[in-house]
């Protein structure tokens, strides 16, 4: 899959058809728009996305902007999965956010050679949002531009989006996110160096770092970890340590996730890994001693050993 940083950059792109947006958590109603670009864009030209970074949200409400479900890094993943054959990210900056749908279409799409474009019915853009799908598309047809809306995908009678997806895992309700997403709820971090509590401990741990991904609440999760392709499994503690550092939470403000993975000793600092989160375990709580610490692991690892036996590797997307 080729990537291009702005539109000036994409070279060589042949007849190529659009799908349009941000796509964070590429969760279904995102795929309902993927899968309808790669059926309906037409035989022999590539399938494109164009996509935002950063968030619009982060330029357009600084400080209180939501976390992303997944930053462009890991989208990036999942539209190579899917078999697009390029992504177009755009710059989004406030002076970006006031075109009119006739600039962007004459700044982007003609630019790109596009003539057949897909976006969800939600798909807003412009000064106020004020241009939803209804005007693009209306735009289009003054370059020969045909923009197709796909319809939202409803789950339970409730439509699928973002928003309730970044709900659910910040509840724990990992289930739920996970068929929201058709996959299970996972982070992309990067391994990093931490104080080898877990070593000491008897059970070494990779420290994740993520890519300002929202995680789930902090507690002992059953997780696969994807290294260089390769599904592990294996348990995950998020939070604050408490039994070593109290509940006063002053060593970090964010909690740390650190992984044990089963049957493995590679130097993996500085790999990005994406972990899976299976199934809660337990919440994290404080132990009165190192001992009955390292009791209750053994058990968390024997319970997360049964959960990822109990069904195969799943792809980050179906």
């Amino acid at each position: 899959m080729r990537i291009f940083h702005g539109v000036k950059s994409a070279k060589g792109l042949h007849a190529p058809s659009a799908a349009i947006g941000n796509f964070d958590g590429v969760h279904l109603g995102h795929q309902a728009v993927i899968r309808r670009l790669l059926r309906d864009g037409g035989a022999g030209g590539d399938k494109i996305i164009i996509t935002f970074d950063p968030h619009p949200r982060t330029v357009l409400r600084k400080g209180n902007a939501p976390l992303r479900i997944m930053p462009l890094e890991h989208r990036l993943r999942i539209f190579e999965k899917e078999g697009i054959d390029a992504v177009v990210i755009i710059k989004f900056t406030k002076r970006f956010s006031l075109l009119s749908p006739e600039d962007f279409i004459k700044q982007t799409l003609v630019p790109l050679g596009c003539r057949k474009v897909f976006v969800g019915c939600d798909f807003h853009f412009g000064k106020g949002r004020m241009g939803d799908a209804a005007a693009v598309e209306e735009a289009g047809k003054k370059y020969g531009i045909s923009i197709f809306s796909v319809s939202p995908v409803k789950k339970n009678g409730t439509i699928v989006s973002s928003t309730r997806v970044r709900e659910l895992i910040a509840a724990g309700e990992l289930e739920k996110a996970s068929k929201l997403l058709a996959r299970p709820v996972s982070v992309l971090g990067t391994v990093v160096k931490g104080d080898e509590r877990g070593r000491e401990l008897g059970f070494p741990t990779a420290n994740i770092d993520p890519h300002h991904e929202i995680t789930p609440p902090p507690g002992v999760y059953a997780v696969r970890a994807c290294i260089k392709g390769k599904y592990r499994g294996g348990v995950a503690n998020i939070g604050f340590r408490p039994t070593f550092y109290g509940t006063r939470r002053n060593e970090r403000e964010e909690p740390l996730i650190e992984v044990f993975i089963f049957d493995f000793k590679e130097n993996i600092y500085g790999t990005n890994i994406e972990v899976q989160f299976l199934k809660m375990l337990r919440r994290e709580k404080k132990f009165g001693s190192k001992e009955a610490l390292v009791r209750q692991i053994r058990k968390d690892i024997a319970r997360a050993k049964t959960i990822v036996r109990s069904g195969s590797p799943r792809p980050l997307t179906r």
